[in-house]
């Protein structure tokens, strides 16, 4: 048996939980420090360097479990369960990315959580597991919800702005992701998925972007608030976070997990508060209570259903990215 594997079932549920909250609160922060720098560069070039960059120090780090997962007998599994990952996470981002830069980092933060509802659904699509009816009256709030954060005008005459529209597809992605995460992680090495998807997702960035996008001018890719926030992004939204969800859902059951997970649409909104300056009007609260409401009945609510077999609640589909 592997002997990472070994060491991991050694360490008790509640640390992986509890380094789910840290990655929330990390990426929580980088709603801001992505929409600074997506002022400087544009989305798929972002996106491209700042996974490229991730990859290749992860494949630094795991570079034994990536040789040992590369071998003849499973280097074509390895290979293209990387390549799906890798191509989904690419476009979550992408078009989470695109979103934020035409709205808010708040309103980013919590349209990206809807994807805890989502997940359920899709989990329905991919795994043949029914939504509950929790799940259907979540997915009813979190409709209500999104329309007053989102939608703007008198009723007759009501829209939703391109970048809102951009993040709710972003959070549908976020959440297919997260099914194919957890249901990769039962057979393979979630590290070397990892690696795989970054290399994989950065190298579509950077594609795209030479084929659509503009470089900006060296002196701006060298500026040190630019470096910094890329840093930001690549050592701790990246390899640290990113590391942390993925090994977590892989000891965590997802409906636990989801629900620390949509932590990070709170501690984005707190920090757009804090350090972009994002005003909060009562509609936006009550969006967001709608929202947050709706992924605490979907998440916490199946997981206290008393007539549910343990083994049951523990693949129930109430489940997160």
């Amino acid at each position: 048996m592997d002997t990472n594997k070994n060491i991991a079932s050694k360490v008790p549920t509640g640390v992986y939980k509890l380094l789910l909250v840290v990655a929330t609160i990390i990426w929580g922060l980088s709603f801001v420090v992505m929409k600074d720098a997506v002022d400087v560069l544009e989305p798929a070039y972002l996106i491209g360097f700042r996974f490229l960059a991730t990859g290749i120090l992860l494949a630094a780090v795991f570079w034994k479990n990536l040789r040992r997962a590369l071998a003849a007998a499973t280097r074509k599994d390895y290979l293209v369960k990387g390549l799906v990952l890798g191509v989904m996470c690419f476009f979550a981002f992408w078009v989470q990315t695109v979103g934020l830069d035409h709205t808010t980092p708040g309103k980013n933060a919590f349209l990206t959580a809807t994807y805890c509802v989502i997940v359920p659904f899709a989990w329905w699509v991919i795994a043949r597991k029914r939504p509950t009816a929790f799940n259907l009256i979540a997915a009813v709030l979190a409709v209500a919800g999104i329309g007053m954060v989102s939608l703007t005008g008198s009723i007759e005459e009501l829209t939703m702005g391109f970048g809102d529209a951009m993040t709710l597809v972003s959070a549908l992605l976020f959440a297919v992701h997260i099914v194919f995460v957890s249901k990769y992680s039962e057979t393979n090495d979630v590290l070397v998925l990892t690696v795989l998807q970054f290399i994989v997702g950065g190298a579509l960035g950077v594609a795209y972007g030479a084929c659509f996008e503009t470089l900006p001018p060296a002196a701006a890719l060298m500026d040190p608030a630019f470096l910094w926030n890329m840093a930001y992004l690549v050592i701790f939204a990246s390899c640290v976070a990113l590391v942390i969800q993925n090994v977590a859902l892989a000891h965590v059951p997802p409906a636990q997990a989801s629900l620390f997970l949509s932590l990070e649409s709170v501690f984005g909104v707190l920090f757009s508060v804090m350090l972009y300056n994002e005003q909060i009007g009562l509609k936006l609260v009550v969006g967001f209570a709608l929202i947050f409401g709706a992924i605490l009945v979907s998440e916490l609510f199946p997981l206290k259903r008393k007539d549910a077999p343990a083994a049951q609640l523990e693949s129930a589909p109430a489940e997160l990215p």
